[in-house]
């Protein structure tokens, strides 16, 4: 890898980005419904922003790009316009309507741009055309990704963490398939996540605020979409949910028990299962590292995945389930223990 060099130099322009914006950065005032107990500035994902968008343009004018012209084109202005919304938001604070609004459009602008679904590998059947319901496929999950990210930044270093160990498994899948523009998206944004981590987690110096979290929910739902078309493997598609499992069944099982405990699915709270843990009394550095474990679980499930073949394959991705069912009774326990209502 000729350009292994610029990772480290990425990571050291995102803390320096960061390390500038810990100085002019909003600030984000403790409520009823934060984690965090004095102001901390946010805006710290601008660091990330611009390694990532520096990172992929110079290895696409180095021609170590496997992508063409238009889908990478759509993909910077569709990250950039995405970043530049929820940055706003970070000092404005957007209604909901907007937000979704915005990440939509850069859906579509990705889509417009030729990444999308468009063939997935499957056991038995082989391959399977999207035809047109590739474009609402692919709006539906870039749309979720990004916004599920978005509300798992609630601990230090839990979003963000998640998805830098995500990458470097997605990098290695990439590297096996030689997709070589995956490949080394998914390290530039690790390399841009380096760079901040250090400045978020155990303790918060910044939070990345929506900048940084609906930014890297986009990319890796973009990384998702390519990751698709790894054709050797079938069920391809599955990688970065099975990398990101964690965080999509959190988000998921609370957005359902909500919707029938009739709350306003749009409203603030803090009954994600990683807030509900960390009120009833564990710790938030500990929160992440569960979290960072099941990445790496379902790494090791994607390398597996990735080995077998025959009729047990598409029963392997089940396998990411079984820590996701261990946490909510843990959670559970633990919530009704400390008191906590509505547990």
């Amino acid at each position: 890898m000729p350009y292994v060099g610029l990772f480290p130099a990425l990571a050291a322009i995102s803390a320096a980005c960061v390390f500038i914006m810990t100085r002019i950065g909003a600030l984000d005032h403790p409520g009823a419904r934060s984690s965090h107990t004095r102001p901390t500035p946010k805006g710290g994902g601008v660091g990330i922003v611009v390694a990532f968008v520096l990172g992929t343009s110079l290895l696409f004018l180095g021609q170590h790009s496997s992508v063409p012209d238009i889908p990478f084109l759509g993909l910077i202005a569709a990250s950039i316009g995405i970043a530049a919304v929820s940055y706003t938001d970070d000092l404005r604070d957007w209604s909901f309507t907007i937000k979704l609004g915005a990440q939509l459009a850069a859906a579509l602008i990705a889509i417009a741009c030729g990444i999308r679904f468009r063939v997935l590998h499957l056991p038995v059947i082989g391959a399977v055309d999207t035809g047109w319901l590739g474009v609402p496929l692919t709006a539906a999950w870039v749309v979720f990704a990004t916004n599920a990210l978005n509300f798992i930044d609630g601990l230090n270093g839990l979003a963000s963490g998640s998805v830098a160990i995500a990458c470097l498994f997605l990098a290695g899948f990439a590297w096996a398939q030689t997709d070589s523009f995956v490949q080394a998206a998914s390290l530039v944004l690790a390399a841009g996540i380096a760079g901040f981590l250090p400045f978020n987690y155990p303790k918060a110096r910044i939070f990345m605020g929506d900048v940084g979290s609906q930014f890297i929910g986009f990319i890796s739902a973009i990384l998702g979409v390519l990751a698709s078309r790894f054709g050797a493997q079938t069920l391809s598609v599955l990688l970065v949910p099975m990398l990101l499992f964690g965080v999509y069944f959190d988000v998921i099982f609370t957005l359902i028990r909500r919707f029938f405990a009739g709350d306003r699915l749009t409203e603030a709270h803090r009954s994600h299962l990683y807030q509900v843990a960390q009120r009833a009394g564990m710790k938030a550095w500990s929160v992440t590292l569960v979290h960072w474990g099941m990445v790496v679980w379902g790494g090791l499930c994607c390398v597996a995945f990735q080995a077998i073949q025959g009729p047990a394959k598409p029963l392997l991705p089940l396998a990411v389930v079984i820590p996701q069912i261990g946490w909510l009774m843990y959670v559970v326990r633990t919530a009704q223990r400390a008191g906590l209502p509505r547990w």
